[in-house]
């Protein structure tokens, strides 16, 4: 059995900017840069041991991956195509504050987002529960037991959650928000209620660069 912890990335150039990025490679920012120093930071106090880490392609995980890896003494980043997040179709580089003018009344609301359901070319939910199947599958039939790490983005990283737990996409859109640097756990000995190892606050983060 392997446990599966999962780590968004960093804030990148368009998360500063309130931009939709979906596929677009952004870098990440400086401050992007430290939330994943103070994850991986976290990560080797609590001395978890990664066996694996798989990335997005994106430069904002490879490169959050890459802080992670080296921190932790844990091995380089292997890409995974599949880990990519969710195509977002023509909302692709439009404003967040776009999204219920453009969108509406196929959104979904949460405490902290306003989701998009199925603009013209965007990936739809369901297809990313069917990606996420593939992800898990292939993450199982690679490592027999351990821990496995996946660095990834905010849409495809929810639906994985979603599916390992057999939960309601919509729900789990609902339940928590997966902010930059945050890493979950999936586990059979982890309840989905319980599955946050540690948040990355922007407090954090600031007092991090404080010192850097």
């Amino acid at each position: 059995m392997i446990n599966i912890y999962i780590a968004r990335h960093g804030q990148d150039e368009d998360n500063i900017k309130g931009i939709l990025n979906g596929r677009r490679d952004q870098s990440l920012t400086k401050n992007g840069i430290n939330q994943a120093k103070h994850v991986a930071s976290k990560i080797a106090k609590a001395n978890i041991k990664f066996d694996k880490i798989y990335s997005s392609p994106l430069k904002r995980a490879l490169k959050t991956a890459e802080i992670i890896s080296e921190t932790t003494n844990s091995p380089s980043p292997i890409i995974m195509d599949e880990l990519i997040e969710r195509e977002f179709g023509i909302m692709t580089g439009k404003q967040h504050s776009d999204i219920i003018k453009l969108c509406s009344p196929h959104i979904l609301q949460s405490k902290d987002i306003t989701y998009f359901l199925n603009p013209e070319g965007a990936e739809t939910f369901p297809e990313l529960i069917e990606r996420s199947h593939k992800i898990i599958k292939k993450l199982q039939d690679e490592n027999d037991e351990g821990n496995v790490l996946i660095v990834t983005h905010g849409d495809i990283g929810k639906m994985i959650y979603a599916t390992f737990y057999n939960l309601d996409w919509k729900k789990a859109l609902q339940q928590f928000y997966f902010g930059n640097a945050d890493l979950l756990l999936l586990s059979k000995d982890s309840s989905p209620e319980n599955t946050h190892v540690f948040k990355i606050t922007n407090s954090q983060t600031k007092n991090q660069m404080s010192k850097d």
